[in-house]
């Protein structure tokens, strides 16, 4: 991690919502999931938001050595976000403990606040988790 990731930095993503990301998308292999609204998926939301966070962090770490992953999302969801609406995601980086960044988030449609709230982030070393991560993978 270089020394300029400090609490205090923010950043600004935008995204327009494309009907790939609706809930009847989420998981095609669900029937429930199919008969519901085509609306911005809560799983989708999330990862929009790990998004805005990565970049936020990505010119302060060693990329690609260096990488983030997410440890805990606390956001809510509160308001259905239509596909070609653009979402605006402000994140901010309130700490730095170690490898550990907590960010907090909000995502507007333009229309409505559709998400407040906090997630977190653990820097990793790219190389080494992916060499453990190979030891978990069933041998072909």
């Amino acid at each position: 991690m270089k020394a300029s990731l400090q609490p205090g930095l923010t950043y600004r993503h935008q995204f327009t919502i494309p009907e790939s990301k609706t809930v009847p998308r989420l998981y095609p292999e669900s029937d429930m999931f199919r008969e519901m609204p085509a609306v911005l998926a809560t799983g989708f939301m999330v990862g929009l938001i790990e998004w805005a966070c990565i970049e936020l962090a990505r010119p302060h770490l060693d990329w690609p050595a260096e990488q983030s992953l997410g440890t805990h999302v606390s956001f809510s969801h509160l308001a259905a976000t239509p596909p070609g609406l653009t979402v605006t995601v402000d994140v901010k980086l309130e700490s730095v403990h170690g490898r550990k960044l907590v960010f907090s988030a909000i995502a507007h449609d333009g229309v409505d606040t559709i998400s407040e709230g906090r997630h977190e982030r653990v820097v990793i070393d790219a190389q080494r988790f992916n060499t453990k991560l190979a030891s978990k993978h069933p041998l072909p």
